[in-house]
């Protein structure tokens, strides 16, 4: 690990702004995946701003009925909120599913939101990886390429690797909006649909954020009812990410909403799929993985996904 300085914000406002001041500064709260890609030398930061001190650390209600997750609320206290495992339930499952309990004690609903890939070509330091290090190749397009576990839809010729966070597929299917203030001490709110970049020819560039802009709050939107799961499948029982994970979130009327992990750059959903879901895991697959470009190791997954759905609406 490099050498690095380190300082405490006590507001989001000076957090903001000492990061945009400081090139090379980066936020940290739990620190359960920045910290990993420190020791790699994977990031290296100069400068640390520790943000835990600056009292987002609550969960509130909002006037238009819905919650404001502050983003330094941790996965075991997101999960476990009543108002969160009675009403948008999908997010419980989801966090449950997402990490051991000890991780969940650390992690932080901001922190899940930016981790980076696990793709393994990312993370070995002596491969070429267009998201670690601009313009040097993609590794797992290469022949005999390891990409199982790698994405099939929403990738491009300089990269395929997913978004790795079980929440965020689960918040995607809840229409979640992301809270940030920025360096000037101005906010903004941020859909979650808009939040993810695709890789196109920049795949370094991962999300909507403005350097130094800071993640303040989830707002989750007022309760839709009806039935809500999450299916995560994986190839061992114990915690591992995703090969396929399905968020579904079904109105009593058979319309609702779904979103896929472990195929995309991002969580994935569609409008037009949404629509689909009277009609049965087929129709709603047909127009959800529409355009979807797997390797040979990974065609699996688009049946997977079907499947996977289709179980779970037979469960509802």
């Amino acid at each position: 690990m490099r050498a690095f300085s380190y300082e405490r914000a006590t507001a989001p406002e000076q957090a903001a702004a000492r990061a945009a001041e400081v090139e090379g500064a980066r936020f940290i709260a739990g620190g359960t995946n920045l910290l990993d890609l420190m020791k790699l030398e994977i990031e290296t930061p100069v400068h640390l701003i520790d943000v835990r001190g600056t009292g987002l650390d609550e969960i509130t209600a909002t006037d238009e009925g819905g919650l404001r997750i502050g983003a330094l609320v941790s996965n075991t206290a997101l999960a476990a909120d009543e108002r969160v495992r009675r009403d948008y339930g999908v997010l419980t499952r989801a966090l449950v599913a997402g990490a051991s309990g000890q991780l969940r004690n650390k992690a932080t609903t901001g922190g899940n939101l930016l981790q980076r890939t696990r793709c393994p070509y990312f993370y070995d330091t002596a491969m070429p990886c267009n998201k670690r290090n601009p313009g040097s190749g993609c590794a797992a397009l290469g022949e005999g390429a390891f990409s199982r576990q790698l994405g099939i839809i929403g990738t491009s010729d300089a990269c395929i690797a997913t978004h790795p966070s079980d929440m965020a597929v689960a918040m995607r299917a809840l229409d979640a909006e992301v809270e940030t203030v920025t360096p000037s001490g101005a906010s903004r709110r941020i859909p979650l649909d808009e939040f993810y970049r695709l890789p196109g020819d920049t795949p370094e560039v991962e999300n909507a954020l403005m350097p130094g802009e800071l993640i303040t709050a989830v707002r989750l939107p007022a309760p839709v009812g009806g039935h809500q799961a999450y299916h995560k499948v994986r190839d061992r029982a114990s915690y591992a990410f995703a090969l396929v994970s399905v968020a579904l979130v079904r109105r009593p009327d058979g319309s609702g909403r779904v979103a896929l992990g472990g195929v995309a750059p991002q969580p994935w959903r569609r409008a037009r799929a949404d629509a689909e879901l009277p009609n049965g895991a087929g129709a709603v697959m047909s127009r959800l993985l529409d355009g979807a470009r797997p390797t040979e190791e990974n065609a699996f997954k688009i049946r997977l996904a079907e499947r996977t759905l289709a179980a779970m609406l037979a469960e509802g």
